[in-house]
């Protein structure tokens, strides 16, 4: 006798051919997906990056008061003399390169001794950066107390840190994470004439900061005074000098940040 296949026998097979066919099909669209995600991400990431301004920039490296030193992962910004023990670890905000938050905190450094550590988040974005704050904090070991703080996506960014440090800055910027219950201290620095994160917004996440959470809105002060990279996308029409709010800035970290 012959063997001979059934219909029931050889109807499965186009069948299986077809799963086969569609799997691929599908493994094979979704690998594109991804290719794309990546890859826009990537030319976002790299687009319409914010330069710092060069006449801040210029002034704060002559400062004979301070000691900029570029490690590849930030920027550590120390005073020539008279170190407080303070420290801030800083995170610049989305596609801001970190130069141009130096001359925003020469004043912090040379007048007030506190050393400052901007970090360079990886593809210009905070939220893809998950070294941990002691990446930043090992750059200055000789600091006792550390801050940590961020201006706008920076400050989200900062607030997810927040419990690995004695303190938390917040400039322009709010938390997407709840530390109603932290007990961690907070100072949140916002200007009244922000376009991005306007006063309103600061105001809706109020509740996610302790409640003893303080609160100062810089007048005039736009999205882009919290650094010296130039006017910024969607932002409001500053009337502030900057000079002024460089030195509101750190008149308020002066009496805000922890003592060692």
């Amino acid at each position: 006798m012959t063997d001979r296949a059934t219909p029931a026998d050889s109807a499965p097979a186009p069948r299986r051919r077809r799963r086969r066919r569609w799997l691929r099909w599908t493994l094979a669209g979704l690998g594109a997906l991804v290719v794309l995600l990546v890859g826009g991400i990537l030319i976002y990431s790299q687009v319409g990056v914010m330069a710092p301004e060069a006449g801040p920039l210029a002034e704060a490296e002559a400062n004979p008061g301070l000691t900029i030193t570029d490690s590849g992962a930030g920027i550590l910004l120390s005073p020539t003399s008279g170190a407080t023990g303070q420290g801030l670890v800083f995170i610049p905000g989305a596609k801001v390169e970190a130069e141009g938050y130096i001359a925003t905190f020469a004043d912090t450094v040379v007048d007030d001794g506190v050393t400052v550590v901007i970090t360079r988040p990886w593809l210009n974005l905070a939220f893809f950066d998950p070294r941990p704050l002691s990446t930043f904090t090992d750059l200055a070991p000789d600091v006792a107390v550390w801050a940590v703080g961020g201006h706008s996506l920076g400050g989200v960014r900062a607030c997810q840190l927040a419990t690995d440090a004695d303190a938390l800055v917040l400039f322009a910027s709010y938390c997407a994470n709840d530390l109603s219950a932290s007990g961690i201290p907070v100072l949140s620095l916002s200007g009244s004439e922000d376009g991005l994160s306007t006063p309103q917004k600061i105001a809706d996440a109020k509740a996610e900061l302790p409640a003893n959470a303080t609160f100062v809105e810089i007048p005039g002060a736009s999205h882009a005074s919290f650094g010296a990279y130039g006017p910024q996308p969607g932002d409001g029409t500053p009337t502030a000098d900057p000079a002024e709010v460089d030195r509101v800035i750190a008149e308020e970290l002066a009496g805000f940040l922890p003592q060692p």
